[in-house]
């Protein structure tokens, strides 16, 4: 073995054990995009696949050529990451995908580094493998209703102050926020103007309130609130999924309603998910503490952990060691856990803007893994084809089959 082939296994390696520097990073990357075409890059890294020194293999033997030669076969842009977990057993999320700059494992997972080289030929071996119809992810879109009924579409809206409410100022920055300035606390005669901004089914917003509270609102969701906080409490009332990051004021509780339960909290950050077409209505607390109660119970819940209402009023609170993931989708991902393929494809329904059907039975797998909301419907779809889950997609339709 050469001494850049020892230097190359010795990088990928590290990477895969998680010890690799940053420097040692930056250096692998390098190698990899310096190569001088696609045959010395197969080598490459099928040649460093083979030096790791993996104690456990995460994968058949088969299973992992086969994914390997098909990240090969094919191309894609350099700015999607793709990060491919396998979980447990038989559970597998997979990226079918693009000419791979590098294919590398990382403990629990893997991450395919995409390079995009921009050569006629291999285009038009894209273009033919293009699906005839595709879907466009979704983006920021919201309406928002104002106390007297006037409505405003802000994804259309120009920057600047977009109406007044009160002694509160609504602006639409640059960077696509909905923010309320100035008024005054007091409580009184002063009139509450209640206000509701709403996303479709591909869409997604941010708003700061009054207090300075952030709310990120997901796809098909609703918040409702005053432009200015008065009285003893902060009182908002969601629909779908919100994650908010509570200005904290222990004078003024903040309290957010659902048709179900109440989430009171002083300051904190936490995800509500309260979505009709889910089994439960779930709170996953992040940072601070939170108190959730309905007519039944009463439940506290501390960083780390995530309470569940069932359709029996029941609220059962778990800790969840993986609670980041319940804000993917804030963060612009799509991240699954064990996720059946019917509940993977809820979101896609609701971000992509698509009914979705069944031909035959449902495909019974468990997926676990993340991509980049910002792809296109095929992209993430293709993933799920590598297990052996079909679809077709006509117009605004998905269909799955087995």
């Amino acid at each position: 073995m050469s001494a850049f082939d020892a230097r190359l296994s010795y990088l990928f390696n590290n990477y895969y054990n998680q010890t690799a520097t940053q420097q040692e990073k930056d250096e692998l990357f390098q190698i990899i995009h310096a190569s001088a075409n696609d045959a010395e890059l197969t080598a490459l890294i099928q040649q460093a696949w083979n030096n790791l020194k993996i104690t456990e293999p995460l994968f058949d033997p088969v299973k992992s050529m086969d994914m390997l030669n098909s990240i090969l076969q094919n191309e894609t842009d350099q700015d999607n990451i793709y990060k491919i977990r396998p979980p447990d057993h038989h559970k597998l999320w997979v990226k079918l995908g693009v000419a791979a700059a590098l294919m590398v494992f990382v403990g629990f997972g893997v991450y395919v580094f995409l390079n995009q080289k921009k050569q006629q030929g291999t285009k038009r071996n894209m273009a033919n493998t293009q699906p005839l119809h595709d879907i466009l992810p979704g983006g920021n879109k919201a309406l928002l209703t104002l106390a007297n009924g006037k409505t405003i579409y802000l994804d259309s809206a120009q920057n600047g102050v977009l109406a007044k409410e009160g002694s509160a100022q609504i602006n639409k920055t640059r960077d696509g926020q909905l923010v309320y300035k100035g008024g005054q606390n007091k409580a009184g005669n002063q009139i509450v103007a209640n206000n509701t901004i709403t996303t479709p089914r591909g869409g997604q917003y941010q708003l700061v309130l009054n207090d300075g509270s952030k709310v990120w609102l997901n796809s098909a969701s609703s918040l409702s609130f005053p432009a200015v906080f008065t009285g003893k409490t902060r009182d908002v009332e969601i629909t779908g999924e919100a994650y908010f990051e509570v200005a904290k004021n222990a004078a003024m509780p903040f309290r957010v309603k659902t048709n179900h339960v109440v989430v009171e909290v002083l300051g904190t950050h936490f995800n509500m998910m309260a979505y009709n077409d889910e089994a439960a209505m779930k709170t996953t607390l992040l940072e601070g503490a939170v108190k959730i109660s309905n007519m039944q119970n009463t439940s506290f819940l501390k960083p780390g952990q995530r309470a569940s209402l069932n359709q029996n009023g029941q609220i059962s609170v778990v800790d969840d060691p993986d609670a980041e993931d319940s804000i993917a989708w804030k963060n612009g991902l799509f991240q699954f856990r064990d996720a059946d393929i019917e509940a993977i494809m809820r979101q896609v329904a609701r971000w992509y803007d698509v009914e979705v059907s069944y031909e035959g039975n449902i495909p019974e797998r468990e997926f676990t893994g993340e991509i980049s909301r910002n792809v296109k419907a095929s992209e993430l779809l293709g993933m799920l084809k590598y297990t052996g889950v079909n679809y077709k997609i006509e117009n605004k339709h998905i269909t799955i089959m087995e």
